[in-house]
């Protein structure tokens, strides 16, 4: 048992051999070390202003990633090289190429969230070789500027040189924080708190079935993109805390033939590449999660155990007929994900137990696959409704099987078995649809709340249905706003 939390500050070798399981990174770094240039505004990971850059070891790689220190909890960066504005400026007052290009195409005005964008654009830089506009603007899709607008920071990105990138002095210590990183690496359990609250990490998966046998009343936390939310936002003192950001093991994704295995800690990031070869709108819906920093923290385990009954990927996964590997000390399990939820904040999962992996078919050949995610904003923000459809058609064009999954429809994401009877045996066509839309109301009883009203969401839940059935008779009609807009941008 390993009794201090070990990371690298830029240059620096920090050890804390104590602290609150659950303080934040952002107010370790502004009220400790009084780095005030990583900001507070949301408290939740939306706007961006809090960004630092976080490496760590990928294999034999180092990974930069950006995110929100203002909901990340500071022992969770053992291991780490952590990076925050403070850093870029070099020795001699020389800013970074990064600082330089936001200077020059005037990408700042009241500049609080200024250190935020150039952290993003750093983890850009650090990781990426001249990327596009689109890919740009997913990397500042989690900073909010409210007075200079995006068209200066996006033209600022596009100036980051090349030739500078070679010979940044980030880029060029790559290989001694690597040598430095894989000196700290262990496979000790960590252990550290406040003398009232427990944070532990194992570093392999035996060693945490341990722990949680241990402390079935534990919180276990993955990338706390919403567990940090209870502490900022609720107020909560959880203890003891197990993270599971030391297990390699449960990174791993793999192609098992007929069906994709992801580890429970597969990133949101590595997880939306893998889903994408199943079907582009995956990709599509991924890249919809939040901002950049919260997919760099957040992973398909964190997203299914946390059990939010608006989270977009379930449904996405119960219409492919996702299946959970979960285990309990040494014994495993599987069950469908679909039968994971009970109810509002209640998963079938045993005190003790914990997801140790997803396993999500491939589609068949001729299957439909279709999903639809229905927010306020296009990017950053949280469904009013969530749909995935999954239909097999027989050889006369008739529905042999339908799984109809929706998330903000009820307290769990749930599959709408009355629409999907409707739809079995008929033919794929409107009528069909208007049979499955008319009986929607006896799988669902929505809530009226901020994001939509009850009659919003049974309706929007049967156009989504509509829209399937356009899509995929006729394909040539674009109906989703990613396409219209690429359609714009090369019109």
């Amino acid at each position: 048992m390993r009794e201090t939390v070990r990371f690298l500050l830029g240059d620096e070798l920090v050890e804390i051999a104590s602290c609150d399981p659950t303080r934040t990174v952002l107010d370790w770094l502004r009220l400790d070390r009084r780095r005030t240039g990583t900001k507070e505004g949301c408290a939740e990971g939306d706007c961006g202003a809090c960004t630092i850059v976080v490496g760590r070891l990928d294999g034999e790689r180092l990974r930069y990633e950006a995110i929100n220190a203002c909901i990340r909890f500071l022992p969770t960066l053992d291991g780490c090289h952590v990076l925050t504005v403070e850093h870029l400026k070099a020795p001699d007052g020389t800013l970074h190429p990064v600082q330089q290009a936001m200077v020059d195409c005037h990408g700042s005005q009241c500049g609080f969230c200024t250190p935020g964008f150039v952290m993003s654009l750093l983890a850009l830089w650090l990781n990426e070789r001249a990327p596009s506009v689109q890919r740009i603007e997913d990397a500042l899709a989690g900073n909010l500027c409210r007075c200079t607008g995006y068209e200066p920071i996006i033209a600022a990105a596009q100036r980051m040189d090349v030739a500078e990138r070679e010979q940044d002095r980030f880029v060029a210590g790559m290989p001694a924080i690597i040598a430095q990183l894989k000196a700290l690496a262990d496979s000790e359990t960590i252990s550290v708190g406040d003398g009232e609250r427990q944070f532990y990490a194992p570093a392999t998966v035996t060693a945490l079935a341990e722990l949680v046998s241990a402390h079935p009343q534990a919180t276990l936390v993955a990338g706390a993109t919403d567990i940090g939310l209870w502490v900022t936002k609720g107020m909560r003192r959880l203890g003891p805390v197990i993270y599971l950001g030391r297990l390699d093991e449960l990174r791993a994704i793999s192609d098992e033939g007929d069906h994709l295995r992801f580890g429970a800690m597969a990133n949101q990031i590595a997880v939306r590449e893998a889903l994408a070869t199943i079907s582009p709108q995956l990709d599509e819906m991924m890249r919809r999660f939040g901002g950049e920093q919260v997919r760099n923290a957040g992973t398909i385990g964190g997203n299914i155990a946390n059990g939010s009954p608006i989270g977009d990927l379930p449904p996405a996964l119960i219409a492919l007929g996702a299946t959970l590997v979960l285990r309990k000390g040494a014994e495993r399990r599987e069950l469908p994900l679909e039968a994971f939820f009970l109810d509002y904040r209640k998963q079938d999962r045993q005190p003790g137990e914990f997801v140790v992996a997803v396993l999500v078919p491939k589609l068949p050949a001729g299957a439909l696959f279709h999903i639809s995610k229905i927010s306020k904003r296009f990017d950053e923000d949280i469904s009013a409704v969530c749909s995935a459809f999954y239909l097999d058609l027989d050889e006369a064009g008739r529905v042999n099987e339908a799984r109809l999954a929706y998330g903000g429809m009820a307290g769990i994401p749930k599959r709408a078995k009355e629409a999907e009877a409707a739809l079995l045996g008929r033919a794929w066509d409107e009528a069909a649809v208007a049979a499955a839309i008319a009986v929607l109301a006896q799988d669902f009883t929505p809530l009226t709340d901020m994001r939509a009203s009850a009659a919003y969401r049974l309706k929007v839940a049967g156009n989504l249905l509509r829209r399937f059935l356009i899509e995929t008779t006729t394909p040539q009609t674009s109906t989703r706003v990613a396409g219209l807009l690429a359609e714009a941008a090369h019109g």
